[in-house]
């Protein structure tokens, strides 16, 4: 009589905690455009000087996410943390006391920016990789991403209402009291890149010859330059959307309902997209998606806007959000497999901070320079269109390499 082998079951406590260390390193700063206009009304600073600080948030963010994920592939996970939580709490509370634009970007832009690259998607979902099997991975990594979009959903009105209630100095100050739950969460994440169940089927590699390989790769320098167009438009939309409402003559409460809502469809998007991304072509999915993102703002700016407009728009660019993290990430590692994941997976994310510094800072400089933020909306959609092109030739297969060797 034949036998049926049982399916392996998700570890759900590493995937639990490390969904809820991605709610709390995505949420605060999914909110700090909330604290620009009240913040530059107190401090008498301009929207180039918060702009240039969430800019270095979001550089500082991917230059440290390479070099955190091979911390952690080495280390381990947990350790990387327990730094992501400190590190938080330290920038907002600088952010929070900053009396000259100089702390405002040590604060909320390196030591923030640090500690989500220690606390960011790479690192957890390398996590994440080494405890599934390749069949239950992309939907693994939806789960992590809706994680980081639930964060969204629910630090844009907690952010708001901590305004409303103390003010934005003493609301940041009760954030970075919240950081300190992360260390909390890091001890089921403590394996590294040896551990977990899938070590034995790794290919042993150095971190060198990781590199060499992936940076001479046609498929990972097309994934890797595409992450950079999404950067660029999800951090500029997170940085100034509710300032740019204000312009338009929409009411301050539609920007909290806005960016709710990108967080909750974004759930939608991200766990749809680790179905998606499990079934279907992930080059030709992302090539999809950064076409509806072209679209959507297009129409978002050609089409008279009000506030059932920023409704739409914002359930609409929720789908697509983070939905392109699953399939990216799957791509790093269907190519290489998970010895160097967290290392890989971060200087795809790298690209993405580069445009996200772009997107943020550039937003801020146009605006003080033309009294519009116009210029950026239509370069994003540009770009949506190059990113198109540029995912539809990458190949989903792994590096010709010679037989694995059993750990």
């Amino acid at each position: 009589m034949a036998t049926t082998i049982p399916r392996p079951t998700m570890p759900w406590l590493i995937i639990i905690a490390g969904s809820l260390v991605a709610v709390m390193t995505f949420g605060p700063r999914s909110a700090m455009g909330f604290f620009q206009l009240p913040m530059l009304a107190d401090r008498g600073w301009d929207r180039s000087t918060f702009g240039l600080a969430m800019a270095v948030q979001n550089l500082c963010w991917g230059l440290s996410q390479p070099f955190f994920g091979a911390l952690a592939d080495k280390y381990g996970t947990g350790r990387v943390i327990v730094m992501s939580g400190v590190l938080y709490a330290l920038g907002l509370l600088m952010m929070a006391h900053a009396s000259a634009p100089i702390w405002l970007h040590i604060g909320g832009g390196v030591l923030v920016g640090t500690a989500i690259g220690a606390g960011s998607f790479s690192v957890i979902l390398s996590a994440f990789a080494r405890n599934v099997t390749p069949e239950q991975r992309s939907m693994a990594f939806g789960i992590g991403t809706a994680a980081g979009s639930a964060g969204m959903f629910l630090f844009a009105p907690l952010s708001q209402g901590l305004i409303s209630a103390v003010g934005w100095s003493d609301g940041l100050v009760y954030m970075s009291i919240m950081m300190l739950i992360v260390p909390l969460l890091a001890y089921p994440l403590r394996g590294n890149a040896n551990s977990g169940t899938q070590s034995k089927a790794q290919y042993e590699q150095t971190v060198a010859a990781a590199l060499k390989e992936a940076l001479t790769h046609k498929s990972y320098l097309l994934l890797t330059t595409g992450f950079f167009v999404c950067g660029f438009q999800v951090a500029f939309i997170t940085a100034h959307f509710p300032a740019y409402l204000g312009d338009i003559g929409i009411e301050a409460r539609y920007a909290v309902i806005a960016m709710a809502l990108i967080g909750f469809f974004n759930v939608i998007g991200s766990l749809a997209a680790g179905v998606i991304g499990q079934r279907y072509s992930k080059p030709y999915f992302l090539a999809l998606i950064y076409i509806g993102r072209s679209i959507a703002v297009t129409a978002f700016l050609l089409l008279p806007q009000s506030p059932t407009s920023v409704v739409i728009f914002a359930a609409v660019m929720g789908l697509l959000w983070l939905s392109t993290v699953p399939p990216t990430n799957g791509l790093v590692a269907i190519m290489f497999g998970t010895r160097h994941l967290g290392l890989l997976g971060g200087l795809v994310f790298l690209s993405h901070q580069i445009g996200s510094f772009l997107g943020v800072w550039m937003g801020g400089y146009l605006y003080d320079r033309f009294g519009t933020y116009d210029q950026v909306w239509w370069l994003g959609v540009i770009l949506g269109l190059f990113a198109a092109v540029v995912h539809w030739p990458i190949r989903e297969k792994a590096v010709d390499r010679p037989a694995v060797v059993a750990a």
